[in-house]
């Protein structure tokens, strides 16, 4: 079962997918000759879907999970989210909590990451080790942030330690990404310089963008010449202009904004269920669809609660049914065709060809056993995989490929 397009997923009962040098060769309801002779694995009645791409998550903050979901962003993020982050300046500290992290996500539907760390360059090395031995693909930040935060957290020296890890980051399958934590914890001199790093190296970027009201707020105090919160990034030459880059949230985005990150090819990560548990509102995913911008799902933990992007879809969906319901009738919800298309080929575009089975694409694959969801089973494929996203029960993966690699579940 894959996306052909937005709209439409494809399903071939007993059909095979061919994969030649980590790259998808197609689907067929017939083995064709030319591929007789080579090995097959038959996996019975298992569903066989595209991996998912988790296009936003804060991997330092899986130990606060779920923590104090009746705070809104701002006051959650000093009271707890600071805090917790700091303990990463202890390798110790940082090595044992990402492996928890780190074995969760191989048994989660996650294929590949973009992930931020902390501003600590030894323990976001050391996540990037990790991810990389489990097999992962995908790009790790160290975070970048010199103001308006914890005296510990707040860099004397952002531009030399972001150099300085960059230099260390050797992983064949886990990248650099520049991340500047938002405009509020950055200067303007530590985001020209993170501006003019992107500029010459092209390395991607990802931050977060008008997620929440107070935010955004103090965006407009902090940078009174920007037009509109992108604008902000725009004039650092962090929003797209030298490199892809990856915007977290875009609740409050005004017309304005969608414009610009359309015009600079920014990718939105929808964050669906962080949303809602930070009470930042209901993105206009929607909106975004028919302006044609980029748009992927990510399960940002910690304000989201699990690294399970199963949950990301089914929250992605009920969203839009509630801005559809409550702020403009116009906007029709996303179906699940579209939400499985978002965490699949939407995010994974990030990558190039990634996200679906069609011809030239990477393979990237989950084996499901949905057998042991206590239901009677649908014989529709479709309405199996329906079925799995709303049960959100990640012990239904039972194989995991990237890039043709079997990744072990052990």
């Amino acid at each position: 079962v894959y996306s052909k397009s937005k709209e439409e997923l494809v399903s071939v009962p007993e059909g095979y997918v061919v994969c030649a040098d980590g790259v998808c060769r197609g689907v067929f309801s017939q083995l064709p000759p030319e591929y007789q002779s080579w090995e097959t694995e038959d996996r019975g009645d298992c569903l066989i879907i595209p991996g998912m791409t988790d296009l936003h998550v804060h991997a330092p903050q899986y130990t606060v999970c779920g923590y104090a979901m009746d705070l809104e962003l701002m006051a959650w993020l000093e009271a707890y989210i600071f805090p917790e982050e700091a303990r990463y300046a202890s390798l110790d500290y940082a090595r044992s909590s990402y492996a928890a992290f780190v074995h969760d996500l191989v048994h989660s539907p996650t294929t590949r990451v973009c992930a931020f760390g902390t501003l600590h360059v030894e323990g976001t090395l050391e996540l990037m080790e990790q991810l990389e031995r489990a097999g992962f693909v995908g790009y790790v930040g160290k975070v970048s942030m010199d103001r308006n935060a914890p005296e510990n957290l707040s860099e004397t020296e952002g531009e030399k330690n972001l150099r300085e890890w960059l230099k260390l980051c050797s992983f064949p399958h886990i990248k650099p990404i520049l991340t500047p934590r938002f405009i509020p914890a950055c200067s303007d001199e530590l985001m020209t310089a993170i501006g003019a790093i992107q500029a010459d190296t092209h390395l991607p970027l990802q931050s977060h963008l008008s997620e929440n009201p107070i935010e955004i707020d103090f965006v407009r105090q902090l940078c009174p010449q920007a037009d509109f919160y992108g604008d902000a990034y725009d004039r650092f030459g962090t929003f797209g202009t030298n490199g892809s880059t990856i915007m977290a949230h875009c609740v409050h985005s005004g017309p304005e904004e969608i414009r610009r990150m359309k015009e600079n090819g920014v990718y939105v990560a929808h964050c669906a269920e962080s949303n809602f548990n930070l009470s930042s509102g209901i993105a206009p995913v929607r909106r975004f669809l028919e302006a044609g911008l980029k748009v992927g799902l990510g399960t940002d933990i910690g304000a989201g609660t699990s690294v399970s992007m199963f949950r990301s879809i089914k929250e992605a969906i009920i969203a839009s049914k509630m801005y559809w319901r409550l702020m403009d009738s116009s906007k029709k919800a996303l179906s699940f065709p579209e939400a499985f298309y978002l965490a699949t080929v939407g995010g994974g575009s990030f990558f190039g060809k990634v996200g679906t089975f069609e011809p030239g694409y990477e393979f990237d694959a989950l084996v499901i056993d949905d057998k042991i969801i206590r239901q009677p089973v649908p014989t529709d494929p479709q309405n199996r995989l329906e079925r799995v996203i709303y049960g959100d029960d990640c012990r239904v993966v039972i194989e995991k490929y990237i890039q043709g690699r079997r990744i072990g579940l052990s």
